[in-house]
């Protein structure tokens, strides 16, 4: 029997381990400074743009204001964009898989499992701490590809979930004298 909810998800026999979300505080990574940096300065020289522009007769200077959203929205969304990631995920570890559930306004409802019996596992500890199991290939702007890794982001009991990710991989847990460490693989 399944878990409710989980009807027609789960393989026959799966059984839920742990369930979680990640930390839901508001965090701003430092790699997006630079994005805030950049957002201000091409808002701040589309406002400059659009008072010089408001001297010339008619709307002329409405085109400004394009650029200046564009602007405050890299800002807005450089600062706020990772919390608002978090508080709209899910996570789920089964006895063969790991589950991630997003529900954002612009995509909707995701749901994307990950199979863990062969997969590499990377522990960041915190806290909070972060498993990576997958990777997923995306594209950038130009069409460009690269490689982001996936996994539970910012969970307070990174070091149960990493046990319990052990045991389905058939590793017994440590020794005592053995201890977590960051970038450790299973």
């Amino acid at each position: 029997m399944s878990a409710p909810g989980w009807e027609g998800i789960l393989d026959e026999g799966e059984e839920i381990l742990w369930q979680g979300r990640p930390d839901q505080n508001f965090h701003m990574g430092m790699g997006k400074i630079a994005t805030v940096i950049f957002g201000l300065f091409f808002a701040g020289f589309a406002l400059f743009w659009m008072v010089m522009a408001s001297n010339a007769p008619g709307p002329f200077w409405m085109f400004g204001l394009i650029h200046f959203s564009v602007g405050v929205g890299m800002v807005f969304w450089s600062i706020y964009g990772s919390t608002y990631s978090r508080r709209n995920t899910w996570y789920t570890l089964t006895d063969r898989r790991a589950f991630i559930a997003t529900d954002f306004l612009t995509k909707g409802k995701s749901l994307k499992s990950y199979p863990l019996r062969d997969a590499l596992v990377d522990f960041r500890a915190g806290p909070p701490d972060t498993i990576h199991f997958a990777h997923e290939e995306r594209r950038g702007s130009k069409g460009r590809r690269y490689t982001v890794p996936v996994g539970f982001e910012r969970i307070a009991d990174g070091h149960e979930v990493m046990r319990l990710i052990r045991r389905i991989h058939g590793v017994t847990d440590p020794t005592p004298d053995t201890q977590d460490n960051a970038g450790e693989t299973a």
